[in-house]
């Protein structure tokens, strides 16, 4: 075991993310180890139709086009690089990887884990387990450069070179859980550093960089950004990550359960945010399994609605389609309307005098949902409402997804690290007992007194931050207080029933709260408000992003002495 800092960077968020990040986070500070995560629920769909056109894709091209100048300056420099790029097929990426070394001519040892592809059942495009850091740790352990794998969870990426550099073993909880939280404020990139944060006119946030996390021996953490890069690290940014897709207080993964609840951050410089306290207990017998399918195909038709009488050229649309559709009897399985207001009376521009009908159909056939809609919708050109025309022409539709999360026995997925040389070195779950240490109930601060003095009704963001995002087809919706005051009014004003009354939309669905008094926040998750996930377009916000800044929004009676002593930047009242 070494007591040196092992300094993690993380290069992508998400499969798509800032080209040059590897660059920057190369040339731009010391590092020993680079990350790139690449995969999400949705991404594992997009890779498996790749593969069904080519069976030799399936992996993230973007990052073989990285490497192409990445792999010569993480040798020059010394920098490991472990990434999720391997998607569906890591032993491709990385035979891909050693040839790009061949053509460049660098001594670059490659190595891959595999096993986290399960049997496909019937119907379903992916079946993939998410596996844990050890695969990544023997790895590196072997002496590999390059690290490919394939579904690990995100914070794997992390805690598989922490375990390979400090010798952790898989009963060292409260370090691997350390490592964990580390993973998971790296795993979405910017998001650590400035990006999507409610506070952001505090700050300037046009490009921020990149996190990086300094590991300690015994778990805790440093999270910190090279100097001279855009954006922020404080305390605040970091809690926005924490609550990110996360849910009660025991946050589950293959390596270690770690306890949200004893996660304490502390201000350690500018840009320099400490980890630490955090505990862990051993990981579930289970491991999560995320499976694809096609769902079917869909169509979306957005009418502009300009001027006056609104409602009834809203109707007139309905009305019209609900003809075609009985005339020429194909009528979509689902069909949906939203009329979006976004409209003003006396308007000085058209666009401002404009509201948006958009109407989604889903169906098993794509003839249903392509030539019925677009035929009916081109047909009304001449035919409908007055000022008739859409955002953009009637397409053909397109396949969508279903995402659906399993758990499977840790014992049946053969998590195997394929070395250097060739060596295969199959990683067995551990076979300790799971102890749970007792969560207990929540610490509620106590409540602010009677005499705290009058409210006024303002929009909660005057008080609180906050994250959101989606899980299959659950949200969740983080919300944290700017200060110890105004979490003793949070903690016991946003309630259950408050949080539904404030978002209308979840009034019908099941809302679990989850209390995390060492963060001053509180986590909602919100069961089905995304229908069947990100793929599916349950929603327009089919990743419930926003729904925490729709929360920030809403306005509420709010202690004045708490509006005139926060330090949270003003926001649109």
């Amino acid at each position: 075991m070494t007591g040196r800092v092992l300094r993690i960077g993380n290069a992508s968020g998400f499969y798509g993310d800032r080209f040059d990040a590897v660059r920057e986070m190369l040339t731009g500070g010391p590092l020993d180890v680079l990350t790139g995560d690449y995969l999400a629920e949705l991404t594992m769909l997009i890779l498996g139709r790749s593969r069904l056109k080519d069976p030799a894709r399936g992996y993230a091209t973007t990052f073989l086009r990285q490497l192409e100048e990445g792999l010569g300056l993480a040798h020059e420099r010394g920098v490991r690089i472990v990434t999720n790029a391997g998607g569906l097929n890591p032993a491709g990426l990385a035979e891909a990887v050693r040839e790009l070394a061949r053509k460049v001519g660098l001594p670059v040892r490659v190595a891959h884990v595999e096993g986290d592809s399960l049997p496909v059942p019937e119907g379903f495009l992916t079946a993939n387990a998410y596996l844990g850091g050890a695969g990544i740790a023997a790895c590196l352990t072997a002496g590999a450069d390059v690290v490919v794998t394939g579904r690990v969870t995100d914070a794997a990426l992390v805690t598989g070179p922490a375990a390979a550099h400090f010798g952790w073993g898989p009963d060292d909880h409260d370090a691997l859980a350390g490592a964990v939280v580390a993973g998971h404020v790296l795993e979405c990139g910017t998001q650590a550093t400035g990006g999507n944060y409610s506070f952001f006119r505090a700050h300037d946030v046009r490009r921020p960089g990149f996190p990086v996390a300094e590991i300690h021996a015994d778990g805790s953490s440093v999270i910190t950004k090279h100097d001279r890069t855009g954006g922020v690290v404080d305390v605040g940014t970091v809690t926005a990550q924490l609550l990110y897709e996360t849910g009660g207080a025991r946050y589950a993964g293959p390596d270690v359960t770690a306890r949200l609840d004893t996660v304490t951050l502390t201000q350690d410089g500018p840009d320099r945010v400490r980890i630490s306290g955090v505990r862990g207990e051993a990981p579930p017998a289970t491991l999560k399994a995320g499976l694809n399918r096609i769902g079917g195909w869909r169509n979306e038709v957005v009418f502009v609605l300009t001027g006056l009488d609104i409602d009834a050229k809203a109707q007139l649309v309905r009305d019209q389609f609900a003809d075609a559709f009985t005339r020429s009897g194909s009528q979509p399985g689902e069909v949906s309307w939203e009329l979006v207001r976004t409209d003003r009376a006396d308007a000085a521009t058209e666009e401002t005098a404009s509201a948006l009908l958009r109407l989604v159909v889903r169906d098993q056939d794509p003839e249903t949902v392509g030539r019925a809609v677009s035929g009916a919708a081109i047909e009304l050109a001449l035919a409908g409402y007055p000022g008739f025309h859409v955002t953009a022409p009637p397409g053909k539709g397109a396949p969508y997804g279903v995402f659906e999360a399993r758990h499977v026995p840790a014992a049946e997925v053969p998590h195997v690290a394929v070395l250097p040389d060739g060596r295969r070195l199959r990683q067995e779950p551990p076979v300790h007992t799971r102890l749970l240490r007792d969560v207990g109930e929540p610490r509620l601060p106590e409540p602010l007194p009677p005499s705290a003095g009058p409210t006024r009704t303002a929009p909660l963001g005057r008080v609180a931050g906050a994250r959101s995002g989606d899980k299959g087809g659950d949200a969740n919706v983080g919300v944290w207080a700017v200060d110890d005051e105004a979490w003793r009014w949070l903690a016991h004003e946003l309630t259950v029933e408050r949080f539904q009354e404030l978002l209308p939309e979840t009034a019908p669905l099941t809302v679990v709260r989850h209390v995390l008094p060492n963060l001053r926040a509180l986590n909602f998750v919100v069961h089905g408000l995304l229908g069947e996930g990100v793929a599916a377009q349950h929603r327009f916000d089919p990743q419930a992003k926003a729904v925490g800044e729709w929360l920030r929004s809403r306005h509420l009676p709010i202690p004045v002495t708490l509006l005139r002593a926060v330090h949270a930047p003003e926001v649109n009242a």
